[in-house]
């Protein structure tokens, strides 16, 4: 299975640097091994088989929708790389178990906290389910941020490359100074981290984040 695997990364990781122009020299910041927490905007289809690719032979997995496993190919694509599926739109906790497992296992783990795919490539207010895996945890994040991806398809139909462009922040810890974590302090949180996401993206990506001077980082402890 692994020289399976080891196969149709390397033919994916080929192909789409063949189809993009990858600015993706910031990769190296993403440490070789976790536990880690990759926090990552969500803009279409391409970026995930495309940092993913670029990140093996690492230890890394993620989340997809638990529908995509009615589809055959999906099934056999993501049961290959040990894809975890979770149940949108609920507390799912068989997710989190085998979320919390993985980075056990030290496992990077790349997630979007916006929930869904955003079609313009400007940032959704985050869903607050990570902050429950970073404390629980106490896994170490770090902001991956890209953007390009969302003209993939109409690049793909002039025959022209995509710019794909991959930045990374630095890597931080969620700490609750021993508060009580509220609904309130949790959407604080995530959107503390969201902010670190969105210094990284060009101001045109930032969307729901798009006001940087009221960012604040109460509840990040960063890694010196």
């Amino acid at each position: 299975m692994k020289i399976i695997r080891w196969i149709i990364a390397t033919g994916l990781r080929l192909g789409l640097e063949i189809l993009c122009k990858i600015d993706k020299r910031e990769l190296r910041r993403v440490p070789e091994k976790g536990p880690l927490l990759i926090i990552s905007n969500h803009t279409g289809m391409v970026e995930v088989p495309l940092i993913f690719s670029e990140l093996l032979p690492r230890p890394v997995t993620g989340l997809a929708k638990i529908e995509s496993w009615d589809n055959w190919f999906f099934k056999l694509m993501f049961d290959l790389f040990h894809i975890i599926p979770i149940k949108r739109g609920e507390a799912d906790m068989e997710a989190i178990h085998s979320m919390l497992k993985v980075l056990e296992d030290g496992y990077l783990l790349g997630i979007s906290p916006e929930g869904t795919r955003n079609k313009t490539g400007a940032l959704l207010r985050a869903q607050p389910g990570v902050v429950i895996l970073a404390l629980k945890s106490n896994s170490p994040l770090i902001p991956v941020a890209h953007w390009g991806g969302e003209n993939f398809r109409s690049n793909l139909k002039r025959f022209k490359r995509t710019e794909f462009h991959i930045r990374c922040g630095k890597i931080f810890y969620l700490d609750a100074r021993g508060e009580k974590v509220t609904k309130e302090v949790r959407q604080q949180m995530v959107d503390e981290i969201m902010y670190q996401l969105a210094t990284l993206l060009p101001p045109q990506y930032r969307g729901a984040y798009s006001d940087l001077e009221n960012a604040t980082t109460k509840y990040l402890r960063f890694v010196d």
